[in-house]
């Protein structure tokens, strides 16, 4: 996870974000400041030769312009806020990705394990098939079976390898979604991940919280209602065009007819051309534009609203589900478990009981065909138990504390 979170491209590319919306926030920040703009010009003109004069005149100007918007109506300052929500909503995003990346790097990493496990209770099968093959082949030359038996032995036997290069297929896309998650080319992590590893297991209990903390920890929510609170700012910044604007304005001019007589003249304030004063622009007609994106804006506001209210109830609808699929499945698990023995101890008893010749080969090959089945089905479950799990974390918002000190509510 924590390579992951080192190079992968997408936690990447949701810094970059951040880091844009943090450049406009201040790029608008700084219209709430004044303006200075320096210029400078040389001019030559030559009389015409043909006068006799050939006189050459120069002009050397410098100058600096200001100019400052006073925000009276807030326009400037909504705009602002604006900005500031819409960096908490990438800040939001990013947490987002971050949660949704480790629980990802954790979800095929079980998915890993998974795949090893089912790997070897059905390379064990196929060994245990194997004797029983040979063993059909032995009574059937002893004159003790017939051929159905060894038929049908070898077809369970061929039946079970074939499910072999279907996990390992599964178990190779596996490891390379984990290697692409970590910033890496596929097969970059196989060795790694080689040696067999159980499945991690799972605390007795979780400690979740109140409902409510799911609104405070949900990257989604948070990014959502940022949203809404920065498109809320635009309806104010759209609603500050209704009213004039007050610019206070000033230029300051120095002139010469040489460099050094212009750079004199800077230093000494006589031979200034100061000029300003206020300014105001109110636009006065303009056949209803205003005011038509002032209710686009409150239309953006409230599409925003019912976005942030559907983002909510998903949430806990997410959660609700996660819940309870992890406490179901626990359940299965240990039927499953408990299956997985009977059906052990069934097929010992059966084949015990067809070498002694008291049963035909018929009650073998369903008893261990019931006991491939329910050892993967167990090997399944005990990865969906602890996959539940990271689920469950990633749609809580993941990241938060859990222990006996925390007085939650616990599941």
């Amino acid at each position: 996870m924590e390579k992951a979170v080192q190079n992968n491209l997408d936690l990447e590319l949701a810094v970059l974000r951040v880091q844009e919306a943090h450049a406009r926030r201040g790029m608008v920040n700084a219209e709430l400041f004044p303006t200075l703009d320096g210029s400078g010009s040389a001019t030559w003109t030559r009389s015409s030769r043909e006068t006799g004069t050939g006189k050459t005149n120069d002009i050397y100007t410098t100058g600096f312009d200001a100019g400052w918007e006073l925000d009276v109506f807030g326009g400037l300052r909504r705009s602002v806020e604006a900005y500031d929500a819409e960096v908490e909503a990438s800040q939001a995003g990013l947490h987002d990705v971050l949660v949704s990346l480790t629980a990802e790097v954790a979800l095929n990493y079980i998915e890993v394990r998974t795949y090893q496990s089912r790997l070897e209770a059905a390379q064990a099968n196929v060994e245990l098939q194997k004797e029983t093959y040979q063993l059909t082949v032995w009574q059937d030359q002893a004159g003790l079976s017939d051929e159905l038996a060894t038929q049908e032995a070898l077809y369970s036997l061929e039946s079970t390898k074939s499910q072999i290069p279907v996990l390992q297929s599964g178990l190779e896309e596996a490891m390379n979604r984990v290697a692409v998650l970590l910033g890496e080319k596929p097969g970059a992590v196989h060795d790694a991940l080689t040696e067999k590893k159980p499945v991690p297991a799972i605390p007795l209990s979780v400690n979740i919280g109140i409902p409510a903390e799911v609104l405070r920890r949900r990257p989604d929510i948070r990014q959502a209602e940022r949203e809404l609170a920065a498109q809320t700012a635009r309806v104010g910044v759209a609603t500050a065009d209704l009213y004039p604007k007050f610019v206070l304005n000033g230029s300051l001019v120095v002139t010469g007819d040489s460099l050094n007589r212009m750079t004199s003249n800077l230093t000494t304030t006589e031979n200034w051309a100061l000029s300003g004063g206020p300014q105001i622009r109110w636009n006065l007609f303009d056949a209803g534009a205003i005011r038509k994106n002032i209710e686009i804006q409150s239309v953006l506001q409230e599409q925003a609203l019912v976005q942030y209210e559907s983002t909510v109830l998903n949430a806990f609808e997410e959660v609700e589900n996660t819940l309870t699929a992890y406490a179901k499945e626990q359940n299965r698990k240990e039927s499953l478990e408990l299956a997985a023995q009977a059906a052990q101890q069934a097929a010992n008893l059966a084949q015990q009981e067809y070498q002694a010749g008291w049963k035909d080969f018929t009650s073998v090959l369903i008893a261990q065909r019931s006991l491939i089945n329910l050892q993967d089905e167990l090997a399944q479950s005990q990865g969906t138990v602890t996959a539940n799990l990271v689920r469950l974390y990633k749609v809580l918002g993941g990241g938060w504390p859990y222990g006996a000190e925390n007085e939650k509510e616990t599941y």
